[in-house]
């Protein structure tokens, strides 16, 4: 659980960085920021600020602002269905980001999962994005991704999104924001 203020302040931390990609975004758009903390109450290290841009049947368009090291965690887009899960192009905007999805682990990858939670992460080949670059992964990929040290900005381009379907590897995420007082 984050706080009204915390939650606030992350609005406008990722508001800054989304403004440092020259991307011509609305204040209103900016107000719509989504935060992350994914249950784990740390979201300095483990979380997401999402602007979700588009979100029909069909697509989704996101831009997702990490901050410095933050780290998104391992999870998939399963099956829902006759739905065979979200397709999903990751396309580094601004900064730095490390994608890591399955395959043979990168021997010396820069992303670094959260020390007391790296036991639930299970992929490591490892993407590194630069702006202008992307990853194009098949439905229900397991896969995460961490900003650079100056943080970072993603495209999330996707059939359908059905983000609080999302499988997480770690047990103890959850989904849902909650924001106390």
């Amino acid at each position: 659980m984050i706080t009204q203020a915390d939650y606030e302040a992350a609005q406008a931390r990722a508001a800054d960085l989304l403004r440092k990609t020259g991307i011509a975004l609305r204040d209103d758009e900016l107000a719509r920021i989504a935060v992350a903390d994914f249950g784990l109450g740390d979201l300095a290290r483990t979380g997401a600020q999402i602007l979700t841009l588009l979100d029909t049947q069909e697509i989704a368009v996101k831009l997702i602002a990490l901050f410095p090291d933050q780290t998104l965690p391992e999870h998939r887009h399963p099956p829902l269905g006759e739905y065979p899960g979200k397709a999903e192009t990751l396309r580094c905007e601004w900064g730095r980001i490390y994608l890591c999805t399955p395959g043979v682990p990168t021997s010396n990858p820069r992303a670094r999962p959260p020390a007391e939670r790296q036991a639930t992460y299970t992929v490591g080949r490892e993407f590194v994005l630069n702006p202008g670059e992307q990853v194009t992964l098949p439905p229900d990929t397991l896969h995460w991704f961490q900003a650079g040290p100056e943080g970072g900005v993603v495209w999330s381009f996707s059939s359908r999104a059905v983000d609080v379907q999302d499988y997480f590897t770690d047990a103890e995420i959850e989904r849902v924001t909650v924001v106390g007082a």
